[in-house]
């Protein structure tokens, strides 16, 4: 059995084989054990947590600090850039571990807050915000822009998933709420790189000069952000089983292009229009 206090620097180790035993006494359901050579954990059984208990688990962690393991979630901050397909990998060892493919650890959230502050602090000192503003700023970042819109991402994702995308033969299972809401975790996290911290750099010296290049590089920005919640997001829920055509959501792709060429053809600076629309928010 793993340990708990293992801490992961780099992706988990290859499974190990099932044992005769195992398959013949184990209780899981089909799609939890299809594909995998672990044998059912020890600590599995039938009726498993409801999700109100994780939530509560997970929810009485987040003071918790010191049972998080920001090691591990740093390192999954790190692949979403260049490899999310590794983090998604995990997700699945979750499952076969702990019987559920959702997080158990809040270190996540915690250090996507920390950036959030960080970059909140860079947009107050490029838009010069009083400090009251700067304060309102941050509440409406992490408040309305993270955390609320990605419970109503998340839960409009889970219900259509749900719906449409189920296997006919895994109709008594079904995406669960808490993964729908990492998967957007997940995928929310290069865009705010890329558009509350990166640009952050470029902003005044370049993207807010009315230029057509300014206007391409900002408007490049935005693409690139949302290409990478698109594409993160089809990794989530291509990672589960009991989906069906998944690539669904690569289907927004091109429509990026169609995205780009509009908005340079109406002359429209995506980078300053959200600069303008955060300003006027907190004034």
């Amino acid at each position: 059995m793993v340990s708990t206090n293992h801490k992961f620097q780099t992706s988990p180790p290859p499974s190990r084989a099932l044992s005769p035993s195992s398959v013949g006494s184990s209780t899981a359901p089909l799609s939890y054990r299809a594909g995998s050579p672990l044998p059912t954990p020890a600590a599995h059984r039938h009726d498993c947590m409801t999700a109100a208990a994780k939530r509560y688990k997970y929810l009485r962690r987040l003071l918790k600090f010191r049972q998080m393991d920001f090691e591990f979630a740093t390192w999954q901050m790190v692949y979403l850039f260049y490899s999310p397909q590794k983090v998604y990998r995990n997700f699945q060892y979750r499952k076969q571990t702990k019987a559920q493919f959702a997080r158990d650890d809040p270190a996540f959230v915690v250090l996507l807050c920390f950036w959030l502050c960080v970059t909140s602090v860079g947009f107050a000192v490029v838009l010069k915000l009083s400090f009251g503003s700067f304060l309102r700023f941050l509440v409406y970042t992490v408040c309305v822009d993270t955390l609320a819109v990605g419970i109503l991402v998340a839960t409009i994702l889970w219900a259509l998933t749900n719906h449409y995308l189920v296997k006919p033969t895994c109709r008594d299972q079904d995406v669960e709420w808490g993964y729908a809401f990492d998967v957007h975790l997940n995928a929310f996290f290069p865009p705010l790189i890329i558009l509350h911290f990166f640009q952050l750099f470029f902003y005044h010296v370049f993207i807010s000069q009315d230029w057509f290049i300014s206007r391409l590089f900002g408007n490049l920005l935005w693409v690139l952000a949302i290409g990478y919640y698109i594409y993160i997001t089809f990794l989530g829920y291509s990672a589960l089983p009991i989906l069906r055509q998944p690539r669904v959501f690569l289907y927004a792709l091109p429509l990026l292009l169609v995205f780009l060429i509009i908005s340079l053809a109406v002359g429209i600076n995506l980078c300053g229009s959200l600069m303008d629309f955060y300003h006027y928010r907190v004034l």
